[in-house]
């Protein structure tokens, strides 16, 4: 299966990018091809494991099975009817039917129905909130595809709320942050950067550039007024010849 670019758009009108900038999107595209590949791993998992839950519910257990089934082959909006119905009867299915919605949602992404694959995965995080960061690095992903960067910067901040310290979000964000013009808060995402890896590069140029813009917009400060001479005054005690 063809992995699905997902490195954020940029625009050239709006940044001038460096070649170290470059080299940020392809290894970020490179960390999104990871993660979909092993959600879409353990989503597979997850659904297979439908058939062997314990038949305490014979139906729901038949509906999970089929749904299993559908997905498979690749037939997504019968598995998650299937799977929606066994999760109504036992909700030990929830964790298949999230799969399922992560499968959609990235089928949805490659055909570029991004307002589909956002709902789905919306539908997964209700159901898997244990499975948040996945979700959340899936749905950012596809919010920066459409340039939605207040949500993606929404996803993202949840995200560092897990991991403070993960260059990646923290470049994510920060790159956000920069394209919005918020360049105080690109600036101190990028500082978190650099305490944790002083040689990296990307961070590196983008402090120059973020310095170069605050630079810009600070005001100079105007030059003092100079002093104003007082008029001289007589000694005390003498007259005018």
């Amino acid at each position: 299966m063809k992995l699905l670019n997902l490195q954020p758009t940029i625009h050239a009108s709006r940044f001038e990018l460096s070649k170290g900038y470059q080299r940020q999107k392809e290894h970020m595209n490179r960390s999104f091809a990871f993660i979909i590949t092993t959600a879409l791993a353990l989503c597979a998992s997850q659904v297979c494991h439908a058939a062997e839950k314990e038949k305490k519910n014979p139906e729901a257990n038949r509906l999970a099975r089929e749904g299993a089934e559908a997905a498979k082959s690749q037939d997504f909006d019968q598995a998650v009817d299937l799977l929606k119905k066994a999760t109504a009867m036992d909700h030990k299915y929830a964790d298949e039917l999230s799969a399922v919605y992560q499968q959609r949602g990235y089928a949805a992404t490659k055909d570029q129905r991004y307002g589909d694959a956002i709902a789905d995965y919306e539908e997964a995080l209700k159901l898997t909130p244990q499975q948040a960061p996945r979700i959340h690095e899936q749905r950012a992903a596809v919010e920066m595809k459409i340039q939605d960067y207040d949500k993606a910067l929404a996803d993202y901040s949840e995200l560092i709320k897990q991991k403070p310290n993960e260059i990646k979000y923290l470049s994510y964000r920060a790159y956000i942050y920069e394209l919005k013009n918020d360049l105080q808060n690109s600036m101190a995402d990028n500082e978190k950067i650099l305490k944790a890896d002083p040689n990296n590069q990307d961070a590196k140029s983008r402090k120059q550039r973020l310095e170069q813009k605050i630079a810009e917009r600070t005001p100079l400060t105007p030059p003092p007024r100079s002093p104003t001479a007082s008029p001289a005054h007589s000694p005390a005690g003498k007259k005018k010849p």
